[in-house]
């Protein structure tokens, strides 16, 4: 995040296209405005578009305008790229847009002048284009489903903005940042159990889908502080499947340890010896661990003569 931050102070400087690619969530709005309000056009408008949502009948006029009375019933309006004249224009998911809407895109890039549908006028305009993509757009023009020429003009500047999964160190920030935002849940806490939950989730809705996770748990806890059982299913899925068995029993550490050793175990297709490597324990060890036995059905572990064997350190 830090050499991104770095990347953006830089690709500001100038005027150039900038391709900005990510997973969908994971923030390219963010990073165009961040673009944008570093820029000597900070002053000027920021206009952003959707690509996936203009309906191709209406693209001309929504990018480009149209004129007065070109129809009954129309009033003249400007499109995006004049609104955008002298700022900065983001066409987010632009691998959406059909071929022939590709090549219009193309011709107005190349020129940056448009005309307006119904008119005859081509206005030149000054401003500064940042396109956002979900997907990889030099696969689509191996499957013919992207314009070679426009890809080639949107790709001089490109920046990637990772995954929330690649920057995990970014998610209890991301988490406490959201919490505070609720007027009146400031004294909110994560519980350890909620911020292990949370760590070994791997988001692939990526900020938004935690913006929207936190605000979940913000209106469910009932209390001062947020649990795993405030957060959804599939952001607790596996972490309280394997955990919370034993939570409900009160589990000792032995006990515990022996789960877990089990459950790495069948993990590695009931290898041993590549278990004690995850586990970083010696063979010796995890023997102790799997001798160890199992709860019982009723809830509690099974008695045996004599103490359980005691597991030793690697």
């Amino acid at each position: 995040m830090v050499r991104l931050r770095h990347e953006i102070g830089r690709m500001a400087t100038t005027s150039f296209t900038v391709l900005v690619k990510g997973e969908s969530g994971s923030g390219k709005e963010l990073v165009a405005r961040a673009i944008h309000q570093q820029s000597p056009r900070s002053q000027g408008p920021f206009v952003a578009v959707n690509c996936a949502a203009l309906v191709e009948t209406l693209l001309e006029a929504e990018l480009f305008g149209i004129e007065d009375r070109t129809a009954t019933g129309v009033r003249g309006r400007p499109g995006k790229f004049e609104l955008a004249d002298g700022g900065t224009l983001l066409l987010d998911e632009v691998a959406d847009l059909s071929l022939p809407a590709q090549a219009k895109l193309l011709r107005a890039i190349q020129e940056m002048a448009v005309e307006r549908v119904g008119g005859h006028v081509t206005r030149t305009l000054d401003t500064r284009l940042v396109v956002a993509t979900n997907q990889c757009l030099g696969d689509l023009v191996a499957a013919d489903r992207f314009r070679a020429d426009l890809f080639y003009r949107l790709s001089g500047l490109e920046i990637r903005v990772p995954p929330l999964r690649e920057r995990r160190s970014d998610i209890l920030l991301l988490a406490d940042h959201f919490v505070q935002r609720h007027p009146g849940r400031h004294s909110l806490h994560l519980s350890p159990a909620a911020v292990d939950a949370l760590m070994t989730y791997d988001w692939p809705g990526n900020v938004r889908e935690l913006e929207r996770v936190i605000e979940r748990a913000v209106t469910l806890s009932p209390t001062g502080r947020i649990a795993p059982e405030d957060l959804p299913p599939r952001v607790t899925g596996e972490y309280a499947e394997r955990l919370m068995p034993s939570l409900v029993r009160d589990d000792t550490m032995r006990a515990w340890g022996s789960r877990y050793a089990r459950l790495v175990l069948d993990r590695c297709d009931n290898n041993k010896r590549r278990a004690c490597r995850v586990l970083g324990i010696s063979y010796h060890t995890l023997q102790a661990y799997l001798r160890y036995p199992r709860p019982a059905s009723g809830g509690q572990p099974r008695k045996r003569k004599g103490p359980p064997p005691e597991p030793t350190d690697g």
